[in-house]
């Protein structure tokens, strides 16, 4: 009855399901280990926020990079804005509107200097060049968030007519006269005020995301794969055994005994009957 499941039609679509279960069970157990990362994600936040401020330099001693460990300390840092070397993040959006993030590097006394997000202002969904607040001038001392250099690379990261697409001190380094600390910072707190206009980064999320309910779609489709093809191939047998095939295989089946009773039968005669003339 499911002879046909031998036939080149229904082992390519076997070796397809089989493909598309395994790719989809993958993704579910993807989204599982994002779900992890979220959860770890969660757990360093809370951490570093219930802590007091730290200064930079104990955070992120000289040649440490921003990571996982120390992503999201609360850090303070006393030195001097570079207007000069501020950019705008393009393209930013916050609650639905269009916006920019304004970046400044912050110049220590060591010499060296560190980004800081020192906020978002709303602006038109466009690429020309917003006006922006300046900072306060002269010393500073900030609090905020350290952190991690967005991934992006090439012209995203790099200074054009004063804008970027993401925060990265890598991206940033050949357009400073100095060098840049890793990573950056999210401003929370200044002294003196930080300029109006700007409004600070928000409390990040906390929330597990979608990724359980994701995976579990993933995994469905899978298991929908699976139980689609074993449909597919009882609704294929069932189609064969209908008599009114017109393809031969069921009409062959209720030849078989008709054709064993001679010629007579086809002619439409009982046995013996003399051949009408």
């Amino acid at each position: 009855m499911y002879r046909f499941l031998l036939s080149a039609r229904w082992i390519g679509f076997a070796i397809f399901v089989v493909l598309l279960a395994a790719i989809c069970t993958r993704l579910g157990f993807w989204q599982m280990d994002k779900l992890e990362q979220r959860f770890d994600r969660n757990d360093a936040i809370t951490k570093h926020f219930g802590a007091d401020p730290v200064d930079l330099s104990t955070a992120l001693p000289a040649g440490i990079e921003v990571d996982k460990s120390n992503e999201w300390t609360r850090v303070r840092a006393t030195g001097t804005y570079d207007v000069d070397h501020q950019v705008t993040v393009k393209f930013s959006t916050r609650d639905g509107a269009p916006g920019v993030n304004v970046v400044t590097p912050l110049v220590l006394d060591s010499g060296a200097a560190l980004l800081v997000d020192r906020g978002w202002m709303e602006t038109q969904n466009n690429v020309s060049h917003p006006d922006v607040p300046d900072p306060a001038t002269g010393e500073v001392t900030i609090e905020g968030w350290l952190r991690k250099d967005n991934g992006a690379t090439g012209g995203a990261v790099r200074p054009n007519d004063g804008q970027v697409r993401a925060i990265s001190s890598d991206g940033m380094a050949d357009f400073v006269p100095y060098d840049l600390i890793d990573g950056y910072v999210n401003l929370q707190k200044q002294s003196p005020a930080p300029s109006a206009g700007l409004a600070v980064e928000p409390k990040p999320e906390l929330g597990q995301g979608p990724h359980f309910f994701y995976a579990l779609q993933w995994w469905f489709f899978a298991l929908l794969a699976v139980v689609g093809y074993f449909w597919f191939a009882r609704a294929e047998a069932k189609e064969r055994r209908k008599p009114s095939r017109i393809d031969g295989f069921a009409a062959e089946r209720q030849l078989v005994p008709t054709m064993g009773r001679g010629s007579e039968a086809t002619e439409g005669r009982r046995p013996g009957e003399a051949r009408r003339p």
